[in-house]
């Protein structure tokens, strides 16, 4: 199964566009309330009556390569925050609860099982059969195997794609016991234009960027990539749940792209809050002090791209 033709996370403003592109009027793409919903007119997300993943879902990461301390506890901190009621409000796991107005209710997201990879025992140059055969790891049940590859890895089409989740099998001999795997990596040295927008200035378009929360730019572009695989792969794990259109068109959040705060639009990220001490651009709060950009989520309820401030 080739990994990156399923569902990837395009670089961002070559995804707005396309998305642009397939508006009867791009120019109310940026149609918006100050409530936080933003409305994409012919925007809907069809269920396609597949299994979703509900209940306690588990995220087993696999780090490959090398990871600072910080860049480890940001991440973690951010896939626990997902579960917690401890943050304070606007929080991560408000934003991750939009997932439970998809069919079936919620998706508790539970940190899993961590290995560590450092001396990239595949070397420093994966295909996407790679990047499955490291997520073939039993246990598989009702969990999403994630890959992480640090800034020095190049993976299949990394750049072009900053991140993608897909689906594997226990028994692949016989096509049987499927599970969910996703892949993101570190655009840091490769490509942080694309795949790290808005803490970075991209190629093209408006150069302005933010500040990122936590003091890692690169690692906070991770978890928007990551926060975005996670809700496509809950949403639509095998290939059979919600997306646009009849043959796997975008997901819950890249339907959304480049949407953050009220008056977002194609290269402006909209009113964020802004952290007083660091001057960090940030929408959500997570356990032990992190702050967060999420990108806004497509809500089943409303039928609208939902932000969380």
């Amino acid at each position: 199964m080739a990994f990156q033709n399923h569902f990837p996370i395009f670089a961002s403003f070559l995804l707005i566009l396309l998305l642009l592109s397939t508006l009867p009027n791009p120019s109310s793409a940026t149609t918006r309330k100050l409530t936080g919903l933003f409305t994409l007119p012919a925007l809907v997300l069809d269920y396609h009556n597949g299994p979703l993943l509900k209940g306690d879902v588990r995220v087993d990461i696999i780090w490959y390569g090398s990871f600072s301390s910080h860049q480890h506890s940001i991440i973690t901190n951010f896939i626990r925050s997902l579960g917690s009621a401890s943050a304070s409000p606007p929080s991560v796991a408000s934003w991750w609860q939009t997932t439970a107005n998809y069919k079936g209710g919620p998706s508790n997201i539970v940190l899993g099982k961590q290995t560590f990879d450092q001396n990239c025992s595949l070397g420093k140059s994966l295909t996407s059969s790679q990047v499955l055969d490291l997520a073939s790891k039993p246990p598989y049940k009702n969990r999403i195997k994630v890959v992480l590859t640090a800034a020095d890895v190049t993976v299949d089409q990394f750049c072009m794609i900053c991140g993608s989740h897909d689906f594997g099998y226990a028994k692949p001999q016989v096509k049987r016991g499927k599970f969910a795997y996703a892949w993101v990596g570190n655009p840091a040295s490769q490509c942080p234009g694309q795949c790290a927008w808005p803490f970075y200035a991209p190629e093209f378009g408006p150069q302005t960027t933010l500040v990122a929360p936590n003091g890692d730019g690169a690692v906070a572009g991770m978890v928007i990539n990551l926060a975005t695989v996670l809700a496509g792969a809950v949403t639509n794990p095998f290939n059979n749940g919600y997306y646009q259109g009849p043959q796997g068109g975008p997901e819950a959040v890249t339907a959304c792209a480049g949407l953050y705060g009220p008056g977002s639009f194609q290269g402006n990220v909209g009113s964020v809050m802004v952290d007083p001490a660091t001057g960090a651009s940030y929408n959500a709060q997570g356990v032990n002090g992190c702050k967060y950009l999420l990108p806004a989520m497509w809500d089943p309820v409303t039928s609208a791209c939902l932000t969380i401030v």
